[in-house]
């Protein structure tokens, strides 16, 4: 599924790239993903992915789209919608954005967002969360320049013996 753009992404006013294309993520790009998640801190070998994405692609409350740029997967984001506790409206998270090195500042985050943030309205979605670590400040300043705000902490505990 290909998605329109304008030419800049009228919130942050940054052209994006040439040739620059979005689609819905495939078995067929996880070479490209596991790179991605690679670069993000995640070292992650193709099997891993391509075994991730047979489970993601099973459960269509998951989303997953690339940025391409002449033929190569350039960024990433993920996507899922989850009921909650805290309200009666489903919502939107953001499980994972990374854009290769080599393009970001560019564009291309601000395009992957913008094309999760309109799959989200067209699923009726209206608030969106995600998670970012401490030490990211520049991915901070991004989500910030996107409209989104901070409003909590995340707490996380590994438990022993369990496989991943």
């Amino acid at each position: 599924m290909k998605m329109p753009f304008a030419a800049a992404d009228q919130r942050t006013a940054r052209p994006r790239p040439a040739g620059l294309t979005i689609r819905a993520a495939g078995k067929a790009d996880a070479a490209g993903l596991a790179g991605l998640m690679s670069e993000l801190g995640y070292p992650t070998r193709t099997s891993d992915m391509e075994m991730r994405l047979d489970a993601i692609f099973q459960d269509p409350h998951y989303r997953g789209f690339v940025a391409v740029i002449d033929g190569q997967i350039c960024g990433m984001i993920g996507t899922c919608c989850l009921k909650s506790f805290e309200h009666n409206n489903v919502g939107g998270r953001i499980l994972a954005l990374v854009v290769s090195e080599k393009y970001r500042g560019r564009g291309v985050g601000a395009a992957l967002v913008q094309t999760a943030e309109t799959d989200f309205i067209n699923r009726n979605v209206r608030r969106i969360a995600l998670n970012t670590g401490l030490t990211r400040e520049k991915a901070h300043q991004f989500y910030e320049s996107l409209g989104y705000t901070k409003n909590g902490f995340r707490f996380l505990k590994e438990l022993e013996g369990l496989a991943d």
